[in-house]
């Protein structure tokens, strides 16, 4: 099936700039590209962080979206994996070098190389969008299409370091932060058999998150209550971008615990670095994952009925959809469908 070069889509102009209809000609299909019909985009913080180039690396006009699903509509010459017809998602990575050491070694998401899917090329926040085939990942049968996208970026984000770093079953882990990231890490630790707490700043979201999964909830503006939890977490992953007293979420680990940031924290961190030693603490971060751990997320998800929370949009509604992320009141993901 042949790829239609002209991609309708939503655009911005520049930042801080409502999105307007664009239509764009992709050229060609590569030979190890596959072209995707977008049925569904979630809208992410890093849209947004893009569209209003808040990171300097935007470049207009641009078509954001990064958590696609959808169905395969055109395949390049060289792909085999992949055919027309599939239900695929496609993430923060739409393509990858394939020769590093990281790639050699199964860790494409940090390949030095990797093609960003809204960073110099356009993004799902249209009709079709177009991806190296090795990044686009097919969803396993059961899935729910319609709540797969947000698994793409935030859901993966908060379940590769449980890869990563061995996280066990016995172990007793917190979240900081409920909202578009920490509400699956929730569901996703709860099934890996976790003591889960989440710590949060909002009563409402207190009740919600013993739904989600978590055991216990610590208010995250109450220094006593913070205190009181000393030495009582293996693991802690950070999902805000607010600057916090990180010498005490340290003082509640235990020895060789660790605290993970997969929210993008702008602020430098402040830490006393004996509270590292004197308890062999360690402070860490990580990306999206690879492609493999992608696939290794999405089967567990299906496994344990794990489904972002998500708030649906009409595509023709963007502009009111991404005010909703912006003011923060969506719970927890938005999503848009045609």
């Amino acid at each position: 099936m042949a790829a239609n070069n002209m991609i309708k889509a939503y655009a911005a102009k520049g930042p801080d700039t409502k999105l307007e209809s664009y239509e764009y000609d992709a050229g060609p299909l590569g030979r190890n590209e596959v072209e995707i019909s977008v049925d569904y985009c979630g809208i992410c913080h890093s849209d947004l962080s893009m569209l209003n180039n808040e990171w300097g690396m935007s470049s207009y006009p641009l078509v954001a979206g990064h958590e696609v699903v959808g169905r395969i509509s055109a395949v390049g010459d060289g792909v085999s994996h992949l055919s027309a017809g599939q239900v695929v998602g496609l993430g923060w990575h739409a393509g990858y070098c394939q020769v590093c050491s990281s790639c050699g070694s199964g860790d494409q998401n940090l390949c030095a190389k990797a093609e960003g899917t809204i960073v110099g090329r356009h993004g799902g926040f249209a009709e079709k969008v177009r991806a190296k085939a090795a990044s686009v990942v097919p969803l396993p049968e059961g899935m729910d299409a319609k709540t797969a996208g947000p698994l793409f970026c935030g859901g993966i984000t908060v379940f590769n370091p449980l890869v990563q770093f061995e996280v066990k079953p016995t172990d007793k882990v917190a979240v900081i932060g409920i909202g578009g990231l920490g509400h699956i890490a929730l569901q996703f630790l709860r099934a890996w058999g976790c003591e889960v707490t989440a710590f949060t700043s909002s009563e409402a979201k207190a009740s919600e998150a013993k739904k989600l999964g978590a055991h216990h909830c610590l208010n995250s503006r109450s220094s006593s209550e913070i205190e009181q939890a000393a030495g009582r977490f293996d693991f802690i992953i950070s999902t805000v971008n607010v600057k916090l007293d990180w010498d005490l979420y340290l003082s509640t680990l235990k020895p060789k615990g660790r605290l993970h940031f997969v929210g993008a924290t702008l602020e430098p961190l402040d830490l006393n670095v004996f509270s590292l030693i004197m308890a062999q603490r360690s402070v860490s971060g990580s990306p999206v994952g690879s492609p493999a751990t992608i696939a290794k997320m999405l089967e567990f998800a299906v496994q344990h009925d794990i489904k972002p929370v998500v708030e649906m949009f009409k595509f023709e509604q963007i502009n009111e959809a991404i005010a909703h992320v912006a003011s923060g009141k969506a719970r927890y993901r938005v999503v848009l469908e045609r």
